[in-house]
């Protein structure tokens, strides 16, 4: 099996119009959006006969007014400020509540309880190449490591079932706790980056943070041509880091035109120079090995 991640150490160098690409190139595939702050994969691969379920990502505090004789002594425990008075009476904000449960414990008159929280969403729908994967985390919520995890767990519970041979993840933006949980017991990673300071910073930060990876890593440049020099010093920073250089994709409006479409560049025009580029990698990324 090829469990094969996608991830830009920063937002906007292409990551995601790369992954849809990639997805259209395969029959028989597990795609996982895991991006789950902010996904968008969906747009572009349209799914279809969707299974949605909650998705409880902690507690939250509630406050029972007739209970409450409003003494304050909840608002002097709680460390992230989440409750106050509001008109005379206490007032628990979703927003800020972290769900540690101390003001329920402290209470006096056991006016407060907890609830789960189960704002967040997770899908399940057929795409044209296979099945895909992902999910909705509420504005607000913070425990978006844990819903990239069930979300990788659901996607190698379908490919077990369906005995499909790949599984690929569009992963978050970034170094955090949500990339560290999409990496995890992935194969192959691919780093899409851009010819920027800003571009280069996070790739040198994220390859950093793959030190202690043992699958087989690649890089992609994408839009390569807006700094030759920066791209040049990319190609040298593969080599250096023992990372396969895939090669450069130039900066071209076709990518543009499939977003506004809403599909992926190979169903746009899978004879573009870009889509045989794409081809390619793509199968460059497939035969490699381990």
């Amino acid at each position: 099996m090829n469990e094969i991640v996608i991830l830009s150490g920063k937002g906007g160098t292409g990551k995601t119009s790369i992954t849809a690409a990639f997805a259209s190139l395969n029959q028989n595939i597990v795609i996982a959006d895991c991006d789950v702050d902010a996904a968008n994969l969906h747009i572009i691969l349209k799914p279809q006969n969707y299974f949605e379920q909650q998705f409880v990502t902690g507690n939250k505090a509630l406050v029972n007014n007739n209970l409450c004789t409003s003494c304050g002594t909840c608002i002097q425990y709680c460390r992230f400020e989440a409750i106050s008075f509001l008109n005379g009476k206490i007032s628990i904000s979703a927003s800020a509540c972290e769900g540690c449960k101390l003001c329920e414990k402290v209470c006096p008159e056991k006016a407060i309880s907890m609830y789960q929280n189960s704002l967040s969403k997770s899908f399940v729908a057929n795409v044209k190449n296979g099945i895909m994967v992902h999910a909705r985390l509420a504005p607000g919520e913070d425990n978006s490591g844990k819903l990239v995890t069930w979300v990788k767990n659901k996607a190698r519970y379908i490919q077990k079932q369906k005995n499909f041979d790949i599984i690929l993840v569009d992963g978050p933006p970034g170094i955090g706790c949500p990339v560290i949980a999409s990496i995890s017991g992935a194969d192959k990673i691919v780093l899409v980056t851009e010819p920027t300071i800003a571009g280069m910073a996070d790739l040198q930060r994220i390859i950093k943070l793959l030190k202690n990876f043992n699958g087989q890593k690649f890089i992609i440049v994408n839009k390569a041509d807006i700094n030759d020099d920066i791209a040049l010093n990319i190609q040298k920073l593969a080599i250096a880091e023992n990372i396969v250089f895939l090669g450069k994709i130039p900066y071209n409006i076709i990518f543009t035109q499939a977003m506004i479409n809403c599909k992926s560049i190979i169903d746009f025009d899978d004879e573009h120079e870009v889509s045989l580029l794409l081809k390619t990698m793509w199968n460059k990324i497939i035969d490699n090995a381990q």
